[in-house]
């Protein structure tokens, strides 16, 4: 028989299992803050300025406000595809490329925890 290994070791998916709790602490934290920008929690006013430069500032504001809840719903999505991760680890087919079978490099996982395709998959795209 083939010595391929057909899923990782408890010993690993417990590491990944802490690389993937520590990411998404940390998104959290992000989304947080993008959150708190978006929705102007801190009052940081332009009362006491020119009428005229009031108004770039708030075409400004506008533009910020846009980036910034779209920065928020691309870290959503992160936290979503790590949780959804921490699922595979649970049901046992965390690390297993979705088109090929194989298992998808520690390495690729270590950078990339919920990546479900190999660097051949991925390449084939």
């Amino acid at each position: 028989m083939s010595d391929v290994k057909l899923k990782y070791s408890e010993e690993d998916l417990k590491e990944f299992r802490q690389i993937i709790e520590k990411k998404i602490k940390r998104a959290q934290e992000d989304l947080d803050i993008l959150k708190s920008a978006y929705k102007n929690d801190a009052d940081n006013g332009t009362d006491d300025t020119s009428p005229s430069f009031k108004s770039f500032d708030e075409g400004s504001d506008v533009m910020n406000k846009e980036a910034n809840v779209q920065l928020a719903i691309r870290q959503e999505k992160f936290i979503r595809d790590l949780k959804n991760a921490l699922q595979r680890i649970e049901n046992g087919t965390y690390g297993v490329c979705r088109v090929t079978g194989k298992l998808i490099q520690k390495e690729r996982l270590k950078l990339v925890p919920h990546a479900t395709l190999s660097i051949e998959a991925k390449r084939r795209q």
